[in-house]
C-alpha cells in the first residue's frame, strides 16, 4: 500500500492521507484511484469538500478531462519539488500506457453516438444531364460521389506514437531514421526525447512487414510458398503496442517469420484491413478481441491459426510458430491436419423450444456478452485438429515396407534398432559446444542440454532410456520443422540445425 500511495503522491500531488482514502475506494488500484481523483477533483473523501482557490482553479496541468496531460509538460510546466516521481515510479511501459490512454482512450470510454443522417433532396438525372452538374458529365460527378463515400469510410484516427501510420519514407528508412519516424508519427516523436523514445521503442518493424495488399500477398505467398502470418492493431488496447516491442522486434522470431512467412499488419481502421475483417475477424469493432494474430494459407484462403485475446511471450510464441511449422506444410503432395466438422460443436436450443426461465436467462447472458464480460473468443482452428494425427512420419513407414518386401520377412524397425540402455548425461554449459533442445510432447515438454557434436540419435536414445509416463515401449517420431528426424539421426545436432531447436515427439495410434 505505501508503494501504491507514493505512486499516487507522484502522478497527483496529492497528500498521502488524501491517496490513501482514494486506494481504499479503488481498492489498491492505482489507476482507477488516480482517475476518480482527477474526475472529483480531488475532494477529500473523509470529510467536506475543499474550499476552491483562485491557486487551485489556474494551476497548471491538473490532468483532468477538460485539462489533459500534454506529453510536453515535462518542458512548458515548472516542476516543483513535491510533484517529482521517486526514480523507477513511472517506467517506459507505464508511461506510455497513460500517454496511449489520454491520446487515444481507454476499453472504457462511452461510446460516441453519431449524429442523426441529414435530410437531402437530390435530383434523378439520367445520361447526358449535364446541366446538373456544372457542365461536367454524368460519370464524373458520379465518380466523385463515390471518392467521398470512400475518404469518409476510410477515415482514421490521425497518426501519432501509437497510431503510426506507413510512409514511403518510413518503408525505406524505418524508424531509425528520425525524420522518417516523425512523418510516419505526423510530428508526435518530435515533441520531446521521451516521446520520439517510446516512438522508436513501440514502432512496428517496418522491415519485416509485406507492404502490399492482401491479394499481393496471397499471390506471393503462392509463389514462394510463404504462409501469411496477420495482425490487426488497434490502437486503443495496448497490448497491441507490447506485439511491436516484444514479438514483431525478437530477433529469433524475425529470422522465423522471414524464412517461412509474408508478414502483414493493419491498423483496424486501415482500408487495406477492409477485406480481411469480412472474411476473417467479424469482431474487430469490440476491444476485448484484442490482440489478433492469425496464420492464413495462401492458396485456399483458410485461417488455420489464431491467437485471439491473449498472446504469449516471445519465447512460448516462437515455439508455437515451430510446432505450426511441424504440423503444417505448404508442398502440394502433404496433408495438413484436417480441423473437426462444426456439427461436433455443441449445439443452441432454437429459441422457440426454451422455456421462459431458459429464454430469460439466454437474454440475460447476450446482454452481458453484449458488455464484453461473457463473450466467447474466436476458436482457433488449431485446436479443432488435436485429435487427428499428424501424418508426416510416412517416410519412415515407407522404408520398413521396402525392407520387408525386399528380405521376404519382416525387418526390425529403425525405432527398433535404437539402444534403449543409454541414459543420457547433460554435459556442462558451454555456449560454444552446447545447446539446449525442447522437446515437446503430448504430456507437456522437456529442456534439454545436447552437445552440438552428439548424433541425433542421442536424442531417440534419450528418449528410449527415459520414456515419458504413460509411453513406456510406443514408437514415436521425432520432429523438427517438417522434417522427420529419424531421417537425419547419423549427422550431428548442428548439422541437422538443431541448435536452440524445439522438436516433437509424436507416438504412434496403434
Amino acid at each position: 500500500m505505501d508503494a501504491a500511495i507514493a505512486q499516487m503522491v507522484a502522478f497527483t500531488d496529492a497528500t498521502p492521507d488524501r491517496a490513501r482514502q482514494y486506494l481504499q475506494v479503488t481498492d489498491g488500484d492505482v489507476e482507477q484511484a488516480v482517475s476518480l481523483f482527477f474526475e472529483s477533483g480531488g475532494v477529500d473523501l473523509g470529510g467536506p469538500a475543499p474550499v476552491v482557490t483562485e491557486s487551485s482553479t489556474t494551476a497548471v496541468g491538473s490532468g483532468n478531462a477538460r485539462d489533459p496531460i500534454s506529453i510536453d509538460d515535462e518542458e512548458d510546466v515548472p516542476v516543483s519539488r513535491s510533484t517529482i516521481p521517486a526514480a523507477g515510479m513511472e517506467d517506459d511501459e507505464a508511461m506510455a500506457r497513460r500517454l496511449q490512454e489520454e491520446m487515444y482512450g481507454g476499453a472504457g470510454e462511452e461510446e460516441v453516438i453519431r449524429a442523426p443522417i441529414a435530410r437531402q433532396a437530390e435530383t434523378l438525372a439520367g445520361p447526358g444531364a449535364s446541366d446538373y452538374y456544372g457542365g461536367s458529365s454524368l460519370d464524373d460527378a458520379v465518380q466523385e460521389r463515390l471518392q467521398a463515400f470512400s475518404n469518409r469510410r476510410g477515415a482514421r484516427r490521425a497518426p501519432g506514437i501509437f497510431n503510426q501510420q506507413p510512409t514511403s519514407r518510413i518503408w525505406q528508412e524505418g524508424a531509425a531514421d528520425r525524420s522518417a519516424l516523425a512523418e510516419s508519427t505526423g510530428g508526435a516523436s518530435e515533441t520531446n526525447s521521451r516521446a520520439q523514445h517510446l516512438a522508436r521503442l513501440f514502432a512496428p518493424n517496418w522491415g519485416l512487414m509485406f507492404n502490399g495488399s492482401w491479394d499481393d500477398a496471397r499471390d506471393e505467398g503462392k509463389a514462394e510458398k510463404k504462409w501469411l502470418i496477420v495482425n490487426i492493431q488497434n490502437e486503443k488496447v495496448f497490448d497491441c503496442q507490447v506485439l511491436n516491442r516484444d514479438i514483431w522486434n525478437n530477433p529469433s522470431i524475425v529470422e522465423t517469420v522471414t524464412e517461412n512467412f509474408l508478414f502483414l499488419q493493419y491498423s483496424k481502421d486501415d482500408p487495406r484491413a477492409d477485406q480481411y475483417c469480412q472474411y476473417y475477424f467479424h469482431n474487430s469493432e469490440v476491444e476485448d478481441e484484442y490482440p489478433h494474430v492469425a496464420i492464413v494459407d495462401p492458396r485456399t484462403g483458410e485461417q488455420v491459426k489464431l491467437w485471439s485475446r491473449k498472446i504469449p511471450n516471445a519465447g512460448e510464441f516462437l515455439m508455437q510458430l515451430h510446432e505450426f511449422l511441424d504440423r503444417y506444410s505448404l508442398d502440394n503432395t502433404a496433408r495438413n491436419p484436417v480441423a473437426k466438422r462444426k456439427s461436433e460443436a455443441k449445439k443452441e436450443k432454437p429459441l422457440d423450444m426454451l422455456t421462459e426461465e431458459e429464454q430469460m436467462e439466454r437474454a440475460l447472458q447476450a446482454s452481458m456478452a453484449g458488455q464484453g464480460s461473457l463473450k466467447v473468443p474466436d476458436e482457433d482452428p488449431d485446436e479443432l485438429t488435436r485429435s487427428v494425427g499428424d501424418l508426416k512420419g510416412k517416410d519412415v513407414a515407407m522404408v520398413e515396407t521396402e525392407q520387408t518386401q525386399t528380405n521376404g520377412s519382416a525387418a526390425p524397425s529403425l525405432w527398433a534398432q535404437i539402444p534403449s540402455d543409454k541414459p543420457h548425461e547433460e554435459p556442462p554449459a558451454n555456449a560454444a559446444e552446447t545447446t539446449r533442445i525442447q522437446i515437446r510432447h503430448p504430456e507437456g515438454r522437456i529442456v534439454r542440454r545436447f552437445a552440438l557434436k552428439d548424433k541425433v540419435q542421442r536424442i531417440f536414445e534419450y528418449l528410449k532410456a527415459s520414456p515419458i509416463e504413460g509411453r513406456e515401449g510406443i514408437e514415436f517420431d521425432v520432429v523438427a520443422m517438417g522434417t522427420n528426424l529419424m531421417n537425419v539421426r547419423d549427422q550431428t545436432i548442428e548439422e541437422a540445425g538443431l541448435k536452440n531447436a524445439s522438436v516433437m515427439v509424436e507416438f504412434s495410434e496403434s
